[in-house]
């Protein structure tokens, strides 16, 4: 026999990378560059400022033991998490019975209650405080309803927790109309073949299954309370916060280092929440498997009686609320004249000028719909589409989901220190509309990126991987296949950003100029001056403009459907 010798091992052959993967390398690169220079520079810049003197001198922790030896900022405190646990206890569970009546009851106008309670969406969260103070203010139309409870004012905490509790419910309402969607009905039919009671039930299946629905819905509830500053602003009267604490600090005082400090403490309660909401998320198990049947309510007199009389009684409120506004914005001179005018309107848009400051709301609102819209989509397709430099695709997708736990406040306080720099080579940003629109992209960038993946992972990775084995550029394969199937995202990515970009406050509350003041910072100033009627006449029309906002997207979306998803229909 002759021996077999052995045959030495091919040395690999090592894979050069497209030209094309390096165009989406550098793409990549630039987005993060992007995220970097305008997230997490100023962020850093915050914390560099808290720990320096007001000479610029390393002081180390000083600043924070400062903090802690004084009493009013440490109230401040106290009161910030009182306040967000006391509103969390309240819109939580009257958003989940809301939820409840519109996922597992056959009550008639589910469609309208819901819209109804999701209209405070469209207008700066204020509106709410400035309508309580026409219903239970000093001159309110029911002040002796509140009298007579033993109140008596309704600035200062009581009004912080009603209005914030107006402004934080539809968040809370889609989060957990989500979660009681999402339910198998073969559990509630061995439940009642075991004759299971309506309460037992409710208690061991509908409650655990919507346990992760509820923490979240706490969760985001308790955020945007502690974080939020137009509504402690304009009805917290001498009730101070943090938002107002480090407004008070930076604008009035020019104590920056203190007001760094305060920030760094209002950003602690934001990131602990997404951190828990994260590791929540992560232990959810699936609630609709393969072989899940969806659960059908059935007709029930008593409960859909029962459930359509408290949604009536939550839709009342909502509208009781809006409509004081709308009817305080035409009332010529609240209370003694009320007859219908357009004063208020003519005072706010003319005198007061902030007919500028809508077209520079709306110049704010377009650029951020479309340069937020192109930045996440694309960003998001390099992430999820191509291939290498995984170093720093782990970069970008922390820099993405980081802005969702930045208090706007917090991020324009940022900015302040880090763009107001006279060596930064981008000084020449501050105080301008492009600055504007790149603060308000990043404050609200998480939830367009996250829209964004999702439509992407929807799509099998064979379109790209076909494309590359024929030599196709993978940026004609996004503009052929990927963009008209992801358009229906694109849209509601569109919206999102438009909408919040008209009702942001705290975002930009530090940035605007005279020349660049947005409409609903011109409605916090005219409550300053005592205009309280011409800015509620601004809040409402913020809120037209976006309800008229919504309806276009509405249509672009109806159109692009039309046009770019005719693959989901199929022809027999």
């Amino acid at each position: 026999m002759s021996a077999v010798l052995p045959v030495p091992a091919a040395p690999a052959v090592r894979q050069r990378a497209h030209w094309t993967d390096r165009v989406a390398q550098l793409g990549l690169a630039l987005g993060a560059v992007l995220l970097v220079a305008f997230l997490a520079l100023p962020l850093l810049a915050i914390l560099q400022q808290a720990l320096q003197g007001k000479a610029g001198e390393f002081v180390g922790f000083a600043n924070f033991v400062g903090y802690a030896k004084t009493p009013a900022l440490l109230e401040s405190l106290w009161n910030s998490l009182w306040v967000s646990t006391l509103v969390m206890f309240i819109a939580v569970p009257l958003a989940f019975v809301f939820a409840y009546a519109l996922a597992r009851s056959c009550m008639p106008l589910k469609a309208l209650f819901r819209g109804i309670t999701l209209i405070p969406l469209l207008a700066p969260s204020l509106l709410s405080a400035i309508s309580l103070i026409y219903w239970f203010g000093n001159q309110g139309a029911l002040k002796s309803w509140l009298t007579a409870m033993g109140y008596a004012e309704i600035y200062g905490a009581p009004g912080i927790v009603i209005a914030e509790c107006f402004a934080v419910f539809p968040h809370a309402l889609m989060i957990l109309v989500t979660a009681l969607s999402l339910s198998d009905a073969r559990l509630y039919e061995a439940a009642d073949a075991m004759g299971t009671t309506a309460v037992r039930k409710f208690f061991t299946i509908t409650l655990p299954g919507a346990k992760y629905g509820l923490i979240s819905a706490s969760l985001v509830t308790f955020t945007l309370v502690i974080t939020d500053f137009g509504i402690p602003k304009v009805i917290g009267g001498n009730f101070n916060v943090l938002a107002t604490d480090v407004f008070k600090l930076v604008i009035g005082q020019q104590d920056f280092a203190r007001g760094a400090v305060v920030a760094i403490v209002l950003l602690a309660p934001a990131v602990l929440t997404f951190a828990v909401d994260k590791y929540v998320s992560a232990r959810q198990t699936a609630m609709l498997t393969a072989r899940a049947v969806p659960y059908r309510p059935r007709p029930a007199r008593g409960h859909d009686l029962a459930m359509t009389a408290y949604c009536s009684l939550i839709a009342f409120a909502v509208l009781a609320m809006l409509g004081m506004a709308v009817f305080a914005s035409f009332a010529s001179f609240w209370p003694y004249n009320l007859s219908p005018s357009l004063r208020h309107y003519t005072m706010g848009l003319v005198d007061a000028e902030v007919g500028e400051g809508f077209v520079n709301s709306l110049k704010m609102a377009g650029g951020t719909a479309l340069f937020g819209t192109a930045l996440v989509f694309t960003v998001a397709y390099l992430l999820e589409k191509t291939r290498g430099m995984n170093g720093l695709r782990s970069l970008v997708r922390m820099l993405t989901i980081l802005p969702m736990a930045v208090p706007g406040l917090v991020l324009g306080l940022g900015y302040i220190f880090f763009f107001n720099a006279p060596d930064n080579p981008l000084n020449g940003l501050y105080h301008t509309m492009t600055l504007l629109t790149l603060c308000t992209i990043v404050h609200f960038y998480t939830t367009g990126h996250l829209t964004a993946v999702t439509s992407l992972k929807a799509l099998d990775g064979e379109f790209e991987a076909v494309s590359a084995s024929l030599k196709v550029p993978f940026f004609k394969t996004f503009w052929r296949v990927t963009l008209p199937i992801c358009t229906p995202a694109l849209v509601d990515i569109a919206r999102y950003f438009f909408i919040n970009a008209m009702t942001t406050i705290s975002a930009v509350v530090f940035l605007y100029s005279p020349e660049t003041k947005v409409a609903s910072i011109a409605i916090l100033n005219l409550d300053e001056a005592g205009e309280i009627g011409a800015a509620a006449a601004m809040a409402v029309l913020i809120g037209v403009v976006s309800t008229a906002a919504t309806l276009l997207f509405m249509a672009l979306a109806w159109w692009a459907n039309q046009h770019t998803q005719a693959w989901r229909t199929t022809s027999r």
